[in-house]
């Protein structure tokens, strides 16, 4: 699958070279344990992640809030080419089953940066203009920013 065209109605994004090697920032985003120490702009945090890296598979997770809010996600993975891209949704459940209400597609791509480190891209793509203006206002660029911050300070020391 290609990257599709941009379509900014319906799209948040987040661009930034990161000081750290591609494949680390691969590991951050593919394996469970690694996932858990950067998902969620501190002092949020993830907790119970599995993954079932393939097209179809599961990837689940419990955001955790300060105040001990539990916020459950599920979705699925769509699309992997190792160390450089990863496609997900939560437009399905598990396997091909559809979810209650689908919010957004996330594409992330990674491509090494001229110099070192890596050009690190984030795409949320929702299904409406009011599903992007929701997510902007639960702070998007903010909280993606900041995860994306621990991202790359996880990723320094692998």
């Amino acid at each position: 699958m290609q990257q599709s065209d941009p379509n900014p109605p319906l799209e948040l994004v987040l661009e930034r070279r990161l000081d750290a090697p591609r494949m680390a920032i691969w590991r951050c985003w593919t394996e469970p344990a690694l996932i858990e120490q950067w998902f969620c702009p501190k002092p949020w945090f993830v907790s119970d992640v599995r993954s079932d890296l393939r097209p179809g598979g599961v990837i689940a997770m419990v955001m955790n809030g300060p105040d001990g809010e539990r916020f459950p996600n599920q979705g699925v993975y769509l699309e992997l080419e190792v160390g450089h891209r990863l496609v997900t949704t939560d437009a399905f459940s598990s396997a091909w089953r559809p979810s209650a209400k689908a919010f957004m597609v996330a594409e992330i791509t990674l491509r090494d940066a001229p110099g070192g480190g890596t050009v690190y891209r984030a795409v949320a793509r929702h299904w409406s203009e009011a599903d992007r203006q929701q997510h902007e206002a639960m702070g998007f660029h903010e909280g993606w920013g900041k995860a994306t911050d621990q991202l790359e300070a996880l990723a320094r020391t692998l």
